[in-house]
């Protein structure tokens, strides 16, 4: 079992609250670029917290950066006062990543929720991921992210610049370097809890699609909706739809 780093936080919500939620995002993100989910969550009653993975934003850096690696961070990672999540919230290679730690530590959440998640990541998907991240890593500026992604939110941009700035380009690369064999379908098919895939649009782009989906819902615990027109980061592509099937998906 690789040893645990201790993820730094950033929360939204009252800690008061009975519900609490933890926001995992995908690969050469930072917590912070949750923040849509984070009020969201904070304006429905809940206590959402995010944290940084290992190797990116303030998180400590270390030099295992496979897949179950980044789930042992998560499995690690509780609320204040208590021994498990009611929800939690992951996004790509942070849906990956949080389905190994459901699926390996039974109660460490009540109710998984995954953003577009990297279960199963082909040749062709790898390299797409792998050319977005050259490119941000090149040039980590604003300008940049905004010419790129036109349509979103400000503070998208503004973050999604500073999480390239701020995380390991080492560390993104061994991410995939490590994981020659992106793969956790077998724990999806292990998961006891609630699950439910927010997937994005595959004519727009999705690492989530295809013949995995049918594969994902084999588990009758898993569920799938799809947010139409939504590349592979719908929180930043279409928020408002995407807290829609936030908010359905709750209430299933």
């Amino acid at each position: 079992m690789p040893a645990p780093l201790t993820l730094p936080r950033l929360a939204w919500g009252d800690p008061s609250s009975s519900r609490h939620a933890l926001l995992v995002h995908g690969l050469g993100s930072n917590g912070a670029l949750m923040w849509r989910y984070g009020l969201a969550l904070a304006e429905a009653g809940w206590y959402a917290v995010a944290v940084d993975l290992r190797g990116h934003g303030l998180a400590p850096r270390a030099l295992d950066y496979t897949l179950d690696a980044y789930a042992a961070d998560l499995s690690r990672t509780r609320p204040d006062g208590q021994d498990h999540w009611e929800l939690v919230v992951a996004h790509s290679l942070g849906g990956a990543a949080a389905t190994l730690a459901a699926a390996e530590h039974f109660g460490w959440t009540r109710r998984l929720i995954l953003i577009d998640p990297a279960i199963h990541l082909n040749p062709h998907d790898r390299d797409v991921v792998r050319e977005s991240q050259e490119r941000s890593f090149d040039d980590p500026s604003m300008a940049a992210v905004r010419a790129e992604h036109p349509h979103w939110h400000e503070q998208d941009v503004e973050l999604k610049a500073l999480s390239a700035q701020q995380a390991s380009r080492w560390a993104v690369e061994q991410t995939s370097e490590q994981n020659p064999e992106w793969d956790v379908r077998a724990a999806v098919a292990h998961l006891l809890v609630p699950t439910h895939v927010i997937a994005s649009d595959p004519e727009v782009y999705s690492i989530f699609k295809g013949e995995l989906v049918d594969e994902v819902r084999a588990n009758p615990r898993v569920s799938v909706s799809v947010v139409k027109g939504a590349g592979h980061s719908p929180h930043r592509d279409l928020p408002e739809d995407t807290m829609r099937h936030l908010y359905d998906a709750l209430r299933a």
